[in-house]
């Protein structure tokens, strides 16, 4: 153990939810919940507010629609957390060079490999004050920080601090703190496990010390048990590792509606693995192993694999790969998810050339592939899919943050789908973000991170004079608009505005939603 706490943990406070309300001067103090909006919507994050009606991550969107009826539903902005995540990535690097970020909102840091490593505990909590400030100046949102001699213990310290406070567990204090906790605490400890110490009698961090390594071993075998052993006891000697190395690439969607039609599970497998090998390209890897996950109306999830020659990012094998493997799934009684990976990731790619001849209509498999997807290959593959898919719009958001939400985002070829809290700039009024849509309407707040709260307008949802826009920054630019405009004019109706109150937000129902469906975002 580190005789200073110089291992830092960060964890932004329900970031997504968090960066909504930054976004959105309307919604700051209320409850936010993100996720998937559809039946089958799942959340991500919930504001503080809201985890005061019992709203949590991983619930059901329609549960948490029950416990808080008036909170804003809005579907996740990657763009925007990546965004606000690479700035408070780079001022945990000038801390230090070793900084091991475990998602998009939270990193462990080795003080000790920075330019000036803390020699007193003081020091350390000094350090780990200057980033809460900074990271509050640079993104206006805040994170909790916590101090230790190792990363199971920092991960410790910054949950006790949350929200936004900042807690250092002095070198020395680590067995007096761990033996009233639950063995769940401890990392690698998970329902299984935790059972199987209950059944022995053991259901606290002090219990488990107190059975002895040999004890341990005989219950969970050699590696786990002796691992444990030396975290209960407050030995934890693992490093932080800058770089972590992906093991998968994979998307998934899941859908309001079983799929029932096996044209169309087809086609849906074709546009996964396409978006599965733009995330690998992106990652600037290749891959061997191609996996196809398959969740049917009963709840039963089959995963089927196929091991390649050699490593590959050639959109078109991953793509046979995937549909050769569906071949082998029956989908008869209907398919309510689809997932399709890439996994044994390399740095390299080595061409299949059997494959490509196949796809080229040299081999025997070139007819069924093209009957799948299309004369066209990739392209018109997936814009062959798009007509026959009403829903495709809020499945591809359900799979957030496991699948693409961002790609769900927007309006979709050939159709105006707006999805709640997404960004959008109409001709007349400026920049805004969607509060609802439905009966070929949509609502829109006009309001920027640094303006007072907006003026809320409805529009026809093929409004020429509307379009989909990027995120703005959270801290008002230099020369940006003044604090208190928003960037519309006023007053004037335009002369897109369906002047229809049926569907505009009721000032007395916060919940109200403007849709049949339910997809929208509160009114404030």
């Amino acid at each position: 153990m580190r005789p200073v706490p110089t291992i830092l943990h960060l964890d932004m406070d329900a970031f997504f939810a968090s960066a909504e309300q930054a976004s959105k001067p309307s919604l700051r103090g209320k409850p936010v919940v993100v996720g998937g909006l559809g039946p089958r919507g799942v959340v991500a994050t919930a504001s503080y507010e809201a985890r005061v009606f019992g709203v949590h991550s991983a619930m059901s969107t329609a549960q948490a629609r029950r416990l808080c009826p008036n909170a804003a539903y809005l579907t996740p902005r990657f763009s925007l957390y990546r965004q606000v995540s690479e700035t408070v990535m780079e001022l945990l690097r000038e801390l230090s060079p070793l900084v091991e970020p475990l998602s998009l909102d939270e990193a462990f840091v080795d003080l000790e490999a920075g330019p000036a490593p803390p020699a007193t505990a003081a020091a350390a909590r000094e350090a780990g004050e200057r980033l809460r400030t900074a990271i509050r100046a640079r993104t206006s949102l805040t994170g909790s920080v916590g101090l230790a001699g190792s990363k199971m213990l920092a991960k410790m310290a910054s949950e006790q601090a949350k929200p936004d406070g900042l807690v250092v567990i002095e070198p020395g204090t680590e067995r007096e703190l761990l033996k009233p906790m639950s063995v769940r605490v401890l990392p690698g400890v998970g329902p299984a496990t935790a059972e199987q110490l209950r059944r022995a009698g053991i259901g606290t961090v002090e219990e488990m010390a107190g059975a002895g390594e040999a004890e341990l071993v005989r219950l969970l075998g050699k590696a786990h048990g002796s691992s444990l052993y030396a975290l209960a006891t407050g030995r934890d000697d693992r490093p932080v590792v800058a770089e972590r190395d992906s093991k998968s690439v994979s998307v998934e969607d899941t859908f309001d509606v079983d799929l029932h039609d096996r044209t169309r599970v087809y086609g849906e497998v074709v546009r996964l693995a396409g978006r599965c090998v733009t995330r690998l390209r992106a990652a600037g890897r290749s891959g061997r192993t191609v996996v196809l996950k398959v969740r049917r109306y009963d709840f039963s999830t089959l995963t089927r694999s196929e091991t390649l020659r050699g490593p590959t990012d050639d959109p078109g094998v991953v793509r046979e790969a995937a549909v050769r493997l569906l071949d082998g799934v029956d989908t008869t009684g209907g398919v309510r998810l689809l997932g399709v990976g890439v996994t044994g990731l390399a740095d390299f790619t080595q061409e299949d050339l059997f494959a490509q001849a196949a796809l080229e209509g040299t081999g025997p498999a070139a007819p069924a592939v093209r009957a799948r997807t299309g004369p066209g290959g990739d392209e018109d593959a997936e814009a062959g899919t798009r007509p026959d898919r009403p829903g495709e719009g809020l499945a591809a958001a359900e799979a957030a943050p496991a699948g693409d939400a961002e790609e769900a985002g927007g309006p979709r070829e050939g159709s105006r789908r707006w999805h709640p809290g997404h960004d959008v700039r109409h001709a007349e009024y400026g920049t805004g973000w969607v509060q609802g849509s439905g009966l070929g309407r949509v609502t829109v707040r006009f309001e920027q991170p640094w303006s007072d709260p907006g003026r809320v307008r409805t529009f026809r949802a093929d409004d020429p004079a509307l379009e989909p826009a990027a995120p703005p920054p959270l801290v008002r630019p230099a020369g940006g608009p003044e604090p208190g405009r928003s960037g519309r004019r006023e007053p004037g109706p335009p002369g897109g505005q369906v002047p229809d109150p049926a569907v505009r937000p009721e000032p007395s129902r916060p919940g109200a939603s403007s849709s049949p469906s339910g997809s929208s975002a509160s009114s404030p």
